[in-house]
């Protein structure tokens, strides 16, 4: 089941994802940079095909890049256990599960953002946001009543 925030509970979150989510985007470009070097050695060994294979240079690069992936799932797996979503973490997009009017929905906030200002449906996405308005602070409910 998962964790419903109030409106006020995932802002107060906010500095400890923000943290999570900043380390989250270090950890990916350093497995892009070593996925490229992983791609561009690749390559190489394709195209000169009877070349002398460096064997302890590409168990390098392949234990470079294999660490570089668990090091962004580790990430990664920091931000859920707050019982938030990563949606896009290229832009450091995440969702919180709110209530509204007893449906579940999404608190949306993006790496930059001073707060949480917009929600949007499950299946509507960031370009679906809406603006937190009054309507949406009456009807919300944020937690499930124990």
């Amino acid at each position: 089941m998962p964790r419903f925030f109030t409106l006020s509970q995932a802002e107060k979150l906010l500095p400890q994802v923000e943290s999570a989510i900043r380390e989250a985007i270090v950890r990916k470009e350093e497995y892009d940079q070593a996925e490229a070097e992983w791609q561009g050695f690749s390559q190489r060994i394709m195209v000169q095909g009877g070349m002398q294979v460096d064997r302890s240079r590409l168990l390098e690069q392949k234990n470079r890049r294999e660490s570089a992936a668990l090091l962004v799932k580790n990430s990664i797996e920091r931000v859920h256990e707050f019982g938030c979503v990563v949606k896009d973490l290229d832009i450091g997009l995440i969702d919180f599960p709110t209530l509204l009017n007893g449906q579940e929905v999404y608190l949306c906030w993006k790496l930059g953002e001073s707060g949480i200002q917009f929600w949007h449906g499950l299946h509507e996405g960031f370009r679906g946001r809406k603006a937190i308005d009054d309507e949406f602070l009456t009807h919300h409910q944020g937690e499930l009543p124990n």
